[in-house]
């Protein structure tokens, strides 16, 4: 309790425009229970957020990226350890290193040599991945794309979500909303693109900054005008894109937008080795461990250096509170081992996290949380701890 209190007070403290919304739902193999909801959706028209309210869940979008590569493996249609380049249709290389094939294993488990290079992975309507790509500033010249040296990087996923958008011919929204959203009765969207109902726009929770203004998704109840960034000149022809162009259109690595509810769903159904969605093989391969923190094994994130946050990372898949030197990652303090990811933006914070051997887990977010926020007896900020305690009683 004392370790809890002082994010309560900071809480408290917090003034009526920063106040936040707290959604969490826990689960396990059978069952999917809600157990806080907490402020509002919108707060100019006072709507209330529920366990239904769509968010962007920001990072969390990673996994579920890989359950859409991973169908795709399971049809036969993509190999974890082929050279990307072949799927592309041109050469994915970092000049440094030109004679390293970077896979799909490499860019799920940020083990590419990719590089954010600050912001460059948001790439607008009319630029190609490959002209991004080209820039010096998104690769590592120092380390090659290999298997032991991890790197957390977003732009891998928009250049897995051009790997999707080439093997179906369908832009990646669309594609998600077949092979992963729509089999699994999620009513959810990437970017707000394909797969959202009506209903889910009027749902939508507004993400607040901290000092109160509108962040993202203050929607009015309709689908944005834009759901992607638009071209340099201000247009937004999405008529005229072709898939395989710029993955990075429809957010692969941080647009996905879920409810809480739904959010579970996902978990429930990795709780439950992903039976009747993925193969037993396909599910080991995201599930084991593909990069173990260690001496001179990397460690760069999106939360500045590693200090503990990252120790283990499978396929889009981060494991937590397995121990180990250095490692400061145990979100829950009970030294149980969880799957799941984490994710930051725009002012939230969010969890997706189960315990493999019981099958009880966590699906979460918090909103209008300061980027100087403190950390509490882990890695993990203060906030995401009172959130995860308060779901336990």
């Amino acid at each position: 309790m004392r370790l809890l209190l002082p994010a309560l007070l900071a809480l408290l403290a917090l003034p009526a425009t920063a106040q936040p919304a707290t959604v969490a739902v826990q689960f396990d193999r059978q069952t999917i229970n809600p157990v806080l909801a907490e402020g509002l959706a919108d707060r100019a028209t006072g709507r209330a957020v529920t366990a239904d309210s769509p968010v962007r869940i920001a990072s969390i979008s990673k996994l579920v990226t890989t359950l859409g590569v991973l169908r795709l493996v399971d049809q036969g249609k993509l190999s974890l350890d082929r050279d990307v380049s072949d799927y592309l249709g041109w050469r994915l290389r970092n000049p440094a290193f030109p004679d390293q094939r970077i896979t799909l294993r490499l860019l799920l488990s940020h083990q590419s040599s990719l590089r954010d290079g600050g912001e460059r992975y948001i790439i607008p309507l009319d630029v190609a991945l490959r002209e991004r790509l080209a820039e010096p500033a998104m690769w590592d010249g120092a380390h090659g794309p290999r298997a032991g040296w991890f790197a957390y990087s977003n732009i891998n996923f928009p250049v897995a979500a051009s790997v999707i958008e080439r093997v179906t011919g369908e832009r990646f929204d669309v594609a998600m909303s077949r092979l992963v959203l729509k089999p699994l009765k999620l009513d959810a969207c990437f970017n707000w693109g394909a797969g959202c109902s009506a209903g889910a726009f009027r749902r939508a929770a507004i993400l607040y900054r901290a000092s109160g203004e509108v962040a993202r998704d203050d929607l009015k109840g309709q689908p944005p005008l834009c759901p992607v960034v638009p071209a340099q000149d201000g247009s937004c022809d999405l008529a005229r894109y072709q898939p395989g162009q710029n993955g990075a259109l429809f957010g692969p690595q941080g647009g996905l937008r879920i409810s809480m509810r739904d959010l579970a769903r996902i978990g429930q159904m990795l709780a439950k080795g992903g039976k009747g969605f993925l193969s037993e093989r396909s599910y080991r391969e995201m599930t084991r461990v593909q990069w173990q923190a260690g001496p001179g094994k990397g460690g760069v994130g999106e939360y500045g250096e590693n200090n503990g946050f990252f120790c283990a990372y499978g396929l889009g898949l981060q494991r937590i509170g397995s121990g180990g030197p250095g490692c400061n990652d145990d979100l829950f303090g009970d030294g149980k081992a969880r799957m799941g990811h984490s994710g930051e933006a725009y002012g939230l914070r969010s969890g997706l996290w189960w315990d493999p051997v019981s099958g009880r887990g966590l699906a979460f977010f918090t909103s209008a949380v300061p980027d100087d926020t403190p950390t509490g007896r882990s890695a993990f900020t203060a906030r995401e701890e009172a959130v995860v305690e308060r779901s336990r009683r």
